[in-house]
């Protein structure tokens, strides 16, 4: 049976771990804590790990939910924001095993939003500016990533004695395929769309359930049903900004409200007390174009929304640039489209038509893009900032990979190519460069700046000549295949530290290519006659897609390693020879 569903709301019970935690046993120096509650669906138990660190047990009263105990602890464990909680371990529940199913997490202190107007009746507008822009922060975050909470809740946010904000119920921000049917949270206030008992997340119901955790705070009352009032009626002392943003926010009809919580939170950041300032070069009206650097009116133009840190490389169509995205809190990429660009303006309506296509893309191996402006003559897209540099850097700065440890990436790769192509998207400029690291280690493709969508005319010279297929540099018609052809050059470089036809000028490139002359002698043979297909002048001689050269990736690694083992096994026999 299940245990009464109950709110974090409500007082937590002080007499040892539930029944369902009854039989559990810890490890040795791990000891259950005093505190202990039901949420929404779960408990949430306190415990001391052998560290001596005071964590969270999560864990399901009703034991039919443990699938989905798991797919949320899998979940939570690979988001990375300052207001999600780390996820330590997760026990499984096993034959013999005293423990399990449950994972571990920090234990958060603090009150929720709930218990503080429960204190305070109302509060102050810094505190509502703070929960307005960390949980519009968090929830922005996972929109990047094709996620909705669909859950928030005066209850399922909590700020810390020291101001921190963490957000909870992450039970429900998992695909809906993995939470048992006609299982809904318990939702008080519900955005005007959803009937009563319908449960339907979407980002714009997120961000009408933020504005209404907010108006309620303001107010001390929840918003009614229909005929919203302004809240710089009700609290007039509210920052203008900050209102007018919770205004449309709460708008009934979600196609009127802001397309997206980022677009929300720079409306309201203007009100911001808190905001961080820096200094920005003020451009001289009276000066000339050439006078003024590149990166002092990127500085200057982009001052009100980003703090640019650092140049981080330059491309064919642009910079980018490290920057710190001033409402949202967080470290982006930021690709600014180079004036020679910008002034095409065919050019440029091409590049967001690509840019929006790529961004649909929901892929692992793909980094997502998370918005695109432009202001004056300057045009830019912000994407996930990949710390841990790219294939290039890699290479670089510590020389040539082995197959081992490529294996799976260039399955990845292989994997996102497949997506892009199935929409239509040929990215066309892959290169090491374009191959970023996440700080998971996997490799994610970036900068579809010119691809173009498949069935228009792709004909014309573009791309990295050192990992161009044939029939790029040559400007012949294009497709997919070009694709596979550089994502091969890129395994080249990554195995022997060198690209597969040299460098130098196009044409001297293009002839190598023409007679077949890849330097891959040094390979593996099953590796390198992988990689004599894929790198083949002729597209139709190449694999027929990412699919078939993922596929047959996957049976040249098996026989890759059956000649390595017995290659092993003869040294390891002449070895042992008198």
């Amino acid at each position: 049976m299940s245990a009464p569903r109950r709110t974090p709301a409500e007082l937590p019970h002080d007499d040892g771990p539930p029944a369902h935690l009854s039989d559990w046993h810890l490890p040795p120096g791990w000891a259950w804590g005093d505190d202990g509650f039901y949420g929404d669906q779960r408990h949430y138990q306190q415990l001391t790990d052998g560290l001596g660190r005071s964590l969270s047990l999560v864990s399901v009263p009703n034991p039919a939910h443990a699938d989905w105990l798991m797919s949320e602890a899998r979940h939570l464990a690979h988001r990375s924001h300052p207001a999600i909680t780390t996820t330590y371990h997760y026990w499984t529940a096993e034959p013999g095993t005293k423990r399990g199913p449950g994972y571990l997490r920090r234990w958060v202190t603090g009150e929720s939003v709930r218990a503080h107007l429960t204190r305070l009746g109302t509060a102050e507008i810094r505190y509502v500016l703070q929960v307005l822009r960390g949980a519009g922060s968090t929830l922005s975050y996972l929109h990047d990533n094709r996620t909705t909470h669909g859950a928030l809740k005066a209850d399922t946010v909590w700020v810390t004695p020291t101001g921190r904000l963490w957000m909870l119920a992450w039970q429900w921000a998992v695909p809906l395929t993995d939470i048992p049917v006609g299982t809904r949270p318990l939702i008080d206030v519900r955005p005007p769309e959803w009937d009563e008992g319908d449960w339907r997340p979407t980002r714009a119901s997120d961000q009408w359930q933020l504005a209404a955790m907010c108006f309620t705070a303001l107010t001390g009352e929840a918003p009614p049903r229909a005929d919203i009032p302004p809240v710089g009626w009700i609290r007039p002392e509210c920052p203008t900004s900050v209102a007018t943003a919770l205004d449309r926010a709460l708008l009934p009809n979600p196609e009127e409200r802001f397309t997206s919580i980022a677009a929300l939170l720079r409306v309201a950041d203007r009100g911001y007390e808190s905001r961080s300032t820096h200094l920005v070069p003020v451009a001289d009206p009276e000066a000339k174009r050439g006078d003024v650097s590149e990166e002092s009116r990127i500085r200057w133009a982009l001052g009100d929304d980003y703090e640019v840190l650092s140049l981080l490389g330059v491309g064919s169509f642009g910079r980018v640039w490290r920057a710190r995205d001033l409402s949202l809190e967080r470290e982006v990429a930021l690709k600014v489209l180079h004036p020679k660009v910008t002034a095409d303006a065919r050019a440029v309506s091409a590049f967001w038509r690509e840019a929006k296509l790529a961004a649909q893309l929901a892929h692992p191996a793909i980094v997502p893009i998370y918005d695109w402006d432009s202001r004056g003559d300057l045009s830019w897209y912000t994407m996930e900032l990949a710390e841990e540099g790219s294939v290039a850097n890699l290479i670089t700065s510590v020389g040539p990979r082995t197959v081992e440890e490529i294996v799976l990436q260039v399955e990845l790769i292989l994997d996102g190519l497949a997506a892009a192509h199935a929409v239509g998207i040929v990215h066309r400029d892959l290169k090491p460069e374009n191959i970023l690291i996440d700080r998971y280690g996997r490799w994610r493709i970036t900068d579809f700046g010119i691809a173009n969508a498949m069935g228009e005319d792709v004909g014309g010279t573009t791309g990295t000549p050192t990992f161009a297929a044939p029939e790029q540099i040559l400007g012949e018609v294009q497709g997919p295949a070009l694709d596979l052809f550089a994502l091969a050059g890129i395994v080249v470089f990554a195995l022997t530290g060198k690209p597969p036809f040299g460098e130098g000028e196009p044409e001297v490139i293009v002839a190598r290519q023409l007679a077949g002359s890849a330097d891959i002698e040094s390979l593996s043979p099953p590796i390198a006659d992988w990689l004599r297909r894929a790198l083949m002048p002729d597209p139709d001689d190449r694999f027929s897609d990412a699919a078939e050269m993922k596929e047959a990736w996957k049976v040249t690694v098996k026989s890759y390693r059956r000649r390595e083992r017995a290659r092993w096994w003869r040294r390891s026999v002449e070895s042992d020879a008198p």
